[in-house]
This record gives C-alpha cells, structure tokens and sequence, in this order.
C-alpha cells in the first residue's frame, strides 16, 4: 500500500496534465449543451485543439531535444493535404466520418513522419541558427511544391501533373482533387471538438511517454551536453532523428485536423507566420514545459477573440499580456515566484505524507 501511495512525481505531473484536458473538455461540453458559448467561440474549438497539439509536438523538438526549428508549418501541410486527399478520394467508398477522419489521421501522420525523416537526415548535422534557417527554407519549399501540383481521380486511376488541370487527360467521369495554387475543395468537415481533445490525448500520450522513456533520457542528455552524451556511446543522430520525426508526424495528424474543419484548402495557409505561432506557444508557455505549452496555445487563441468587443485596445492587451507570460515562465524572478507557490500549495501534503509514515 505504501508502494502505491508514493507516487514519483512525473506521474503526478503527468496525471494533472491528462486532468486538466479532460475537465476542459468536461466544462466545454456542458457551456455547449446549455448553449453558452457563441457561435464565433464555437468556431474556434477545432482550430484551438490543433494548435494545442502542435504546441505539444514542437516542444518535443525545442524544449526537449533542444534544436530550433521553424519548419513546423510545412510539416502541417504535409498532412494536411495528404489526409484531405485520401478523405476525398474515399468519401463514396466510406460513408462514416469517424473511420474517414481516423484514415486521413494516419495516413497525414505518417506522409509527415517520411518527410521528417527525409529532412532531418541531412538537416540535423546542423545547430542552433543555421538549423532554424535551413527549417524555415524546407517549410517554404513544401508549402511550394504543393501549390504547383495538379492530382486528379478517375477510372483509371490517379493522374498528376505539374502543369493545369487540363493535362491531367481526365474521364469525362474524373474528379480534380488537388487544384494547384487553389488547393483542395470539398473535404468533408469531419473533424469535431471530440475528435481534437482525442488527438491531444495521443499527443499527450505519445510524447509524455518519450519524454519519460530510456529513448528520452537520451534525447534530454543530447541537449544538456552532446559531447558527453557522445562519449558514453549514445547516437546522437538516431535521437535526434527520432524526435524530429515523431514530432513532424504529429503535426501531420494536426493538418489532417485542421484540413477537417475546412471547405476550401491552400497551401498559403501554412506561411512562416503559422511556423512563428506555434514557436510562440512553446515559449511562452516555458521551453520544455508541455503544459505550458497547452495553456499558451489556449489563452493566445482565444484571447484575440474575447477581446473583440475592445477593438481599439485589443492589440495592445494581448501585447501586454504576451510580456507577462514571458516574464512569468522565463525570467528569474517569475521562476523563483512560481517556485514559492508551489512550495506553499505542496509543503501541507508533504507533512501529511511524514506523519502517516
């Protein structure tokens, strides 16, 4: 018994980050239900869940592997287009959105895993600037590539063409999928608020795990200190690879999401801009603090929205409120102030735990 009342303290920090989710869920629902959120917060629940997982997965990358990379939105179109296009390609063979959408998740997923492998080979002999430099150019370049690509459906098969629709030499019977610049049109909105707080728990899941794995141990010694991790025999390629990847294949499964959630798709949707966001989330929310990570994507979400009645001042406030998440999760003092609390929420269940022993 008293084996199981000690539990280590990751667990613990594990438990209340799968808690928190799960009430905001809980609490979402019920203002659903009675019909308390407007249609314009509504509206933001599926795009708020893919930010949380991208959070999430950079992280993994810039807090816990310790490299700066800035290709996160490339990876994102990736599996955005790759699960919008099977979902199209299926729609009449598959009915059920639910099994539509869980097809579209791995096949995003893994196309995003190839291409973060494919890129992290030769990019990751890199560090520190050049390795954000050389991201953000692959993220352009994806995002590119998509945009001069023609793929369309018929009896025959799948046709691609770099040039119009017109030379893809369809049936009269044939269906354009991919229209170039223009993107993808018609995807079935599959993606729902429920199907997002799953893909955050397999985020939360996925990473947590590694994090607390031998694997990433490995990872968190290759950032403190790559020539003594070296030096024991670890590879330094094989983990840095395996979160580059792991993380690129999870931001994959947020295109899919997102790609879900809208009528029309293009790839200029996935800029350096979106790449900038998703950094912010991360260090706003404390480099290599996942939840933090959650509560920065969620609070810079919504905050622009909640303020909309402030139109005048709402830019202003955000900024405001950015400088104080900055300061509060990255300075010193707001560190050594977090650190006081803590001591005083936990230093009453410490001394219940000596009395009882």
């Amino acid at each position: 018994m008293k084996q199981m009342k000690k539990m280590s303290k990751t667990t613990k920090d594990n438990l209340i980050t799968y808690g928190v989710v799960a009430l905001a869920y809980v609490v979402v629902e019920i203002l659903l239900k009675g019909g308390m959120i407007s249609s314009l917060l509504q509206g933001l629940l599926v795009p708020l869940c893919v930010y949380v997982v991208l959070a999430i997965s950079l992280n993994l990358v810039v807090g816990i592997s310790g490299e700066l990379s800035l290709g996160h939105a490339g990876f994102m179109c990736v599996g955005a287009f790759a699960g919008a296009f099977v979902s199209n390609y299926v729609k009449d063979m598959i009915p059920v959105g639910g099994i539509r959408l869980l097809l579209a998740l791995l096949v995003g997923a893994a196309a995003a895993a190839i291409f973060g492998l494919l890129i992290g080979i030769p990019v990751l002999r890199l560090r520190g600037d050049y390795l954000a430099i050389v991201t953000l150019a692959f993220g352009e370049i994806i995002k590119n590539v998509v945009n001069v690509f023609y793929v369309g459906v018929d009896g025959n098969g799948i046709h691609v063409s770099v040039k119009d629709k017109l030379s893809l030499g369809l049936e009269a019977d044939g269906l354009v999928i991919i229209n170039g610049p223009q993107g993808i049109t018609g995807t079935p909105k599959d993606a729902s608020f429920t199907a997002g707080v799953l893909l955050i728990f397999l985020t939360l899941f996925i990473v947590l795990n590694l994090i607390n794995s031998r694997d990433g141990r490995a990872i968190k010694s290759i950032r403190d200190n790559r020539i003594a991790a070296e030096s024991v025999g670890i590879n330094i390629t094989k983990y840095k690879l395996m979160a580059f990847s792991v993380s690129a294949s999870l931001a994959g499964a947020a295109g899919v999401l997102y790609a879900h959630n809208l009528a029309s798709l293009q790839a200029s949707k996935f800029n350096f801009n979106t790449s900038i966001l998703v950094l912010v989330f991360v260090v706003l929310g404390g480099i290599g603090n996942i939840r933090g990570s959650i509560f920065a994507a969620v609070i810079l979400t919504l905050l622009p929205e909640l303020l909309r009645a402030l139109n005048d001042y709402r830019m202003l406030i955000y900024a405001i409120v950015l400088i104080v998440m900055m300061l509060a999760t990255s300075s010193p003092a707001g560190q050594a102030m977090r650190e006081r609390i803590a001591l005083k929420l936990f230093s009453g269940r410490k001394k219940e735990t000596k009395e009882e022993q």
